[in-house]
This record gives C-alpha cells, sequence and structure tokens, in this order.
C-alpha cells in the first residue's frame, strides 16, 4: 500500500528515488571483471595412458573389457583418504565439482594438496555451486590467481556475497530461478579414477565434525564409466551458468601464496589431534597397499540432469530429469532399498511405493528421525505419508541421533557417535546399485541438477545390502511401526526392545516440522 502524501517526511525521497541508489549500492565493487574464461575439456585418451593412474587403472581393466571397477566409500576417513591419495597421484588434471565447502580441519588439507598439485605441473578446475561460495569469495580467488588453477562458481549472483544473510536478501527478487542449485558432486584424477556420491568438502563428511557427523557414501570409479563422468564436468564447467570467481572478487596475483602459508599454519596447529593421527594412519594404510580393499567389477551408467537445469523456467518434464531416467531402468522384480538423507516422496512417489509394496515386492527405506535430521521443515513433509507407506507393507527406518553399536563401524560411523545420514543411493534386487548426489524428493528431482553412477554387480549391491542392514539395525535405527492406528518408534537400549509412542525430537524441531506441514513446503523441498 502507497503511504499516503502527507505522510511522507517533508522534503524526503521518495522510495522510487531511493530504488536505483539501493541498487547501486549493492552492485558497488561487485561489478564483474573482464576476466577471460576459456573452453576446457578432460584430459583425452592417449594423455590418460600416460600417467600413472591411467596406467594402473588400465592393468586393473585389462580383463574386464568394457565393465567398470567400482568400490563404496562409507567410512569417512577412507573417503577422505582417496581423495588425498588421488590428488596426490595425479600428474596432469584434477577436477573438483562441489556443492558446499566448509571451513574446517579436513579443507585445509585438501586445499593445501590441490595446492601442492597445481605447484608440480597439475591443472586444476575447481567447480563450486554459488551458493557454497558465499561468504568464501577471497578464499576462491587466491586458488584461483594460481596460474594452473581455475575455479568457477555455479548459477552466480553478483551481489550478497559476502555473508548468507546479505545472500539471502538479495535473493529474494530472483527466488524462482535462483533457488535451484548445482548439487552435483564429483573428484576426477586424471581422467582415470573418479569419485562420485553424496559427500561435499567439510568436516562433518569425513568423521571430523563436531559435535556430530554425516554418515555419507561415495562410490570409487575405474573404467568404462569414468570417460562419461568427466563429460559431465565438462558440460557444466563450459556451460553459461559456471564463471570464473575472478569475475565477483579481486585478489592480488600471488594471493595463493598466502592462502598456501595460512594453510600451512592451521595445519602445523592441528598436527598432534587425534584425528590428523586417525587420518594419517589411514592414508599411510591405503597408501602402502591399495586405494581400496577390493573393486567389484560390472556394467556401470552415469546419470546426470542437463547443466542448464538450474535455470530452466518452471518443472522440466520428468523424462529430461536424472530421476526420470534412473526411475526409467529401475523395476525391481523382488526388492527395493532406499537410501535417503531427505525422504519427500510427495502422494505420487508414496502410491508407487505402495504399489510395489502390495504387489509382493520387498520396500525398504532408510531417513533421518527427526531429532537426527539437520532439516527438520523436510521430515516435516514426510511425516504425513508415512501412514499409508506402513499400511501397504513399505518398512520404514528413521537413523537415530544418538546410536551406540560397539567397537564396530555402521554407516561410515564410529561405534558411539551423534549423527546424521546424509547417504543418497539405492538397491534394487540383488544386483543393481545406485549411488549419487539426489536425494527422494522434489527438489533433486524438480530443482537441483544432481548426478550419480548406476552399476550392475552382484557383488557391489552385497556390500550396499549389508551397509543398508546395519544401518537399519536397531542399535543405529528406530522401526517406525503402526500398531492400531498409533504410529510407533522400536529401537534396542540396554539390550532390549523400547518402542516409543512419541516422535522422538525437541519442541523446536516438532514445532518446524509443524510449520513446514503447515506452509505446504513440500513442492520446495
Amino acid at each position: 500500500m502507497a503511504m499516503p502524501e502527507a505522510s511522507r517526511p517533508a522534503g524526503g525521497p521518495r522510495l522510487s528515488q531511493l530504488a536505483p541508489l539501493l541498487a547501486l549500492l549493492l552492485l558497488a565493487g561487485c561489478a564483474g571483471a573482464p576476466v577471460v574464461r576459456e573452453h576446457t575439456t578432460a584430459l583425452p585418451p592417449w594423455e590418460v595412458a600416460e600417467t600413472r593412474l591411467g596406467g594402473w587403472a588400465a592393468e586393473q581393466a585389462e580383463a574386464h573389457p568394457g565393465q567398470s571397477g567400482l568400490a563404496l566409500l562409507a567410512n569417512g576417513l577412507d573417503a577422505f583418504a582417496v581423495r588425498g591419495l588421488l590428488t596426490a597421484r595425479a600428474e596432469r588434471r584434477l577436477d573438483i565439482q562441489t556443492y558446499l565447502m566448509g571451513d574446517g580441519l579436513t579443507t585445509w588439507v585438501l586445499l593445501a594438496r590441490v595446492l601442492d598439485a597445481a605447484e608440480r605441473g597439475v591443472e586444476v578446475r575447481l567447480l563450486i555451486d554459488d551458493i557454497g561460495a558465499v561468504g568464501q569469495g577471497q578464499r576462491l580467488a587466491a586458488l584461483d590467481s594460481h596460474p594452473n588453477l581455475q575455479v568457477r562458481v555455479y548459477h552466480p549472483l553478483p551481489v550478497g556475497r559476502a555473508h548468507l544473510a546479505t545472500r539471502v536478501l538479495a535473493t529474494i527478487p530472483v527466488l524462482p530461478r535462483h533457488h535451484r542449485r548445482m548439487h552435483n558432486k564429483l573428484w576426477i584424477a586424471d581422467n582415470a579414477l573418479a569419485i562420485a556420491g553424496g559427500r561435499n568438502l567439510g568436516d562433518e563428511y569425513y568423521s571430523a565434525g563436531e559435535p556430530r557427523n554425516f554418515a555419507d557414501l561415495d562410490l570409487l570409479a575405474l573404467g568404462a564409466v569414468v570417460e562419461p563422468l568427466s563429460m559431465s564436468f565438462d558440460l557444466y564447467w563450459n556451460h553459461g551458468l559456471a564463471q570464473p570467481v575472478g569475475r565477483y572478487h579481486r585478489v592480488d596475483a600471488d594471493a595463493w601464496r598466502v592462502l598456501r602459508d595460512e594453510l600451512a599454519t592451521r595445519l602445523d596447529e592441528e598436527s598432534d589431534s587425534d584425528y590428523f593421527q586417525a587420518l594419517r594412519e589411514r592414508h599411510e594404510e591405503r597408501d602402502r597397499q591399495r586405494l581400496v580393499d577390493a573393486l567389484h567389477w560390472g556394467q556401470a551408467e552415469a546419470l546426470w540432469d542437463p547443466p542448464g537445469k538450474p535455470a530452466w523456467r518452471g518443472r522440466p518434464a520428468l523424462a529430461e530429469t536424472m530421476a526420470g531416467q534412473l526411475w526409467a531402468r529401475v523395476v525391481p522384480e523382488a526388492r527395493l532399498s532406499l537410501v535417503s538423507a531427505y525422504f519427500v516422496p510427495t502422494a505420487e512417489g508414496s502410491r508407487v511405493l505402495q504399489g510395489l509394496a502390495e504387489s509382493g515386492i520387498a520396500v525398504e527405506v532408510v531417513t533421518n528421525s527427526l531429532e537426527a535430521t539437520d532439516v527438520a521443515v523436510v521430515h516435516g513433509a514426510y511425516m504425513p505419508h508415512r501412514r499409508a507407506l506402513l499400511e501397504s507393507g513399505v518398512a520404514l527406518f528413521e537413523l537415530r541421533a544418538e546410536h551406540a553399536i560397539g567397537e564396530g563401524v555402521a554407516m561410515g560411523m564410529p561405534g558411539t557417535s551423534a549423527s546424521a545420514l546424509h547417504i543418497k543411493a539405492l538397491a534394487v534386487d540383488d544386483d543393481i546399485v545406485f549411488v549419487g548426489s539426489a536425494n527422494a524428493d522434489p527438489r533433486s528431482v524438480w530443482w537441483n541438477s544432481e548426478l550419480g553412477v548406476l552399476a550392475e554387480s552382484e557383488g557391489l549391491a552385497r556390500e550396499f545390502r549389508e551397509l543398508v542392514e546395519e544401518g537399519a539395525s536397531p542399535e543405529m535405527s528406530y522401526r517406525v511401526t503402526l500398531d492400531e492406528g498409533r504410529l510407533g518408534w522400536e529401537m534396542h537400549h540396554d539390550d532390549e526392545t523400547v518402542r516409543l509412542a512419541r516422535e522422538p525430537g525437541g519442541l523446536w524441531r516438532h514445532t518446524n516440522a509443524w510449520l513446514s506441514r503447515l506452509l505446504r513446503l513440500e513442492r520446495w523441498l
């Protein structure tokens, strides 16, 4: 409503006069610098063959023509050690794609190693979603200042880049487009080995977080599937939505040297920490033996959303999305196991799962409990679907926030831990596994871009099943039950089965979940 003329302060500027001034203030200092944006592509096969990683991968694949070697990375220390080893052994090219980049010990180590690689002549391409660059522009620009290291931000906004609060304010006028993000995760060394999955860069993804960590999962791949994964990176890297960070943040030409020294100081201060010691031991163990304990060989297919998806108007057709490609290939005959950090099946997806269960297919879902999730509003959108799913025979397991499993390791977590699930994976029957960046929710289907690997391998599927069984165990998760129309949450405590009648989680979490349902946020989650 317009302010009455008589109510305006005498001599004060009108809102229409202030708007251009405010826009200029926001844009001040943020105008894009004249930075060259070169089109680059992955290493060609003959250059890959000349590298040590390429030669090793070729030797491994020689007895498996046309197939891919695959290994699950469930343990956080393993996932970190393998990334570190691939970075240390890369000779020509290192391609990294991520949604978020935290500021902690594991990120410092990886960035220090990336700078070391660039110093010895490795060409590094780092692609990060612009949300992940909020508040980190100077550090990313410092990395970009190295002659062998390029950093690009995906779907960037030129304003509000210093803090999350200002970024949110700057996003409001363009929310229909800028709530869509690049959620892909990839780590490719010399176009010979690749890691795809759910892990971003940050301590909580590598069992170094406080007060809790994420149970997450990656897939290490070599062989035939690496080339299409690398192609996906090239498509995103060269897309118009990927812009050089130097267009938004300016630093001195030798800023990377300052960053290198800062990282060295930080790491020296942490060198005696328990995590650093455990990390060194795991790194040395992998370095002496091999990257992973065993490779499973089979057919594998890389799936990804079109790189322009975050800028599309409206909701795309399902067939145009990675989720549509995946679902067209997933036809369970006996069993479907779904593990998703954020599980929002919607009415349509719920009907599909119910239909599968009612047809005799064993359907199980492992997701976060309300007390464990880091986004309670997402859990609120999942809650209304539980009753119908349970009535049809779908088994629901919700990861507990606190769990104890003795001295073992389950879902990548240490024996006793506060944790949240971050895995995005599924298994079909006894031989199909998908590991990627996509959750089972509308955001992953319609709004964000995603990537993953669909593999056919009985050995890999068996290993994944064991992981799911551990995660769904009553020591790790609640089993959601339905008794005379009332939901319950079963778990083991002190070697006894305990059934809770009220959903675990504090008042604040319950309130957020309730608001999610009240405001009907499901389609945005």
